[in-house]
């Protein structure tokens, strides 16, 4: 899977988040792709960043090993298959990248 984005190293992080913690990207409900953040996403597409719901399967994208998790696999701060963390701070940003979270 493509991680989408401006600047990014390897593991999906860009020029707006880049430190060691920041690799999980987030799916955009309207375009369908794979983003390292909502400002990347708005600055390349047509459209604002649109939140996924939970009925969504797989709504984050592990930049570490690439592969897709399930919104509760992700909010668990690090990923099940690579076990590579999560940024914890992600989570002030919920509302942009989630629909009606739990």
């Amino acid at each position: 899977m493509k991680i989408h984005g401006i600047g990014l190293d390897k593991a999906g992080r860009c020029t707006h988040y880049h430190t060691q913690l920041d690799i999980a990207a987030l799916l955009c409900a309207k375009c369908r792709k794979y983003y390292a953040c909502y400002s990347c996403h708005d600055e390349l597409e047509d459209h604002s960043f649109v939140a996924t719901t939970p009925e969504e399967a797989y709504p984050v994208l592990c930049g570490n090993c690439g592969r897709k998790l399930t919104l509760q696999e992700y909010k668990k701060g690090s990923c099940p298959y690579c076990h590579a963390g999560f940024n914890p701070k992600c989570s002030l940003h919920e509302n942009i990248y989630f629909c009606c979270t739990m």
